[in-house]
């Protein structure tokens, strides 16, 4: 029988907010050990959310057991996905259907679409920003480790689509510990009550993380857990 852990006092901080790729999983895929140190942090009281730069679709195909989480922001702040009532938000408007239309007929590719995201990967940012540019959109580039190229609404990030989840889960965002690896992670450290980098982060995420975590990856965020069980940060 598993034993379930349970803290004598309330954990500081009630939420884990992670990263996917580079930071959760490694070359796509979650250990076991990390689910297990993330399972400990629930039974203890923390809520677990997910906030990505991919597209759910993606995500749950990948990792069905994002499903299982409280929440999970998807396309990098734009959508929320309630996994309990098994409902998509989407927190911000697509580009017109032209700004695609026109990327394909330079020839850019491959584009990826979600509910709000349209993402590609380099060397056509450059393009890319031309064309919103041109067409006078509000939109802004995003990148994803100097590869993925992301476009998204002015004004929205990860912080922003956490924000919304947490408005609807009572939290403050000083409550979460928020782990990633990236440039596109920027955001959801800084408005974290404990920004967390992985050991294997981008050397400018380190450098305006709160905490960095001797282990990579999934390993490093099943250290963070364990830190927020046990009260060491």
């Amino acid at each position: 029988m598993r034993k379930t852990f349970s803290t004598s006092t309330p954990m500081r901080y009630r939420a884990i907010a992670t990263d996917y790729d580079g930071t959760l999983a490694t070359d796509g895929v979650v250990e076991p050990a990390t689910l297990d140190a993330l399972q400990r942090y629930r039974e203890a009281g923390g809520k677990l959310l997910i906030v990505t730069g991919r597209l759910l679709d993606s995500l749950q195909q990948v990792f069905p057991q994002a499903n299982s989480f409280d929440g999970v922001i998807a396309e990098n702040g734009a959508v929320f996905y309630h996994p309990a009532s098994d409902t998509l938000q989407p927190l911000a408007p697509p580009p017109p259907a032209a700004f695609v239309e026109s990327l394909v007929a330079q020839g850019i590719g491959p584009i990826h679409q979600g509910h709000v995201i349209v993402s590609t990967w380099e060397p056509h940012g450059a393009a890319v920003q031309r064309t919103i540019t041109d067409m006078g959109l509000a939109c802004q580039i995003i990148f994803n480790r100097q590869v993925v190229v992301m476009v998204l609404p002015q004004g929205v990030t990860k912080a922003t689509g956490l924000q919304a989840a947490l408005d609807q889960f009572g939290l403050s965002a000083q409550d979460v510990a928020g782990v990633g690896d990236a440039e596109n992670d920027l955001h959801l450290l800084q408005h974290c009550g404990l920004g967390v980098a992985v050991e294997n982060a981008l050397p400018s995420l380190k450098a305006i993380a709160q905490r960095v975590t001797t282990q990579a990856q999934g390993a490093g965020v099943a250290e963070l857990a364990d830190w927020l069980i046990h009260d060491r940060v």
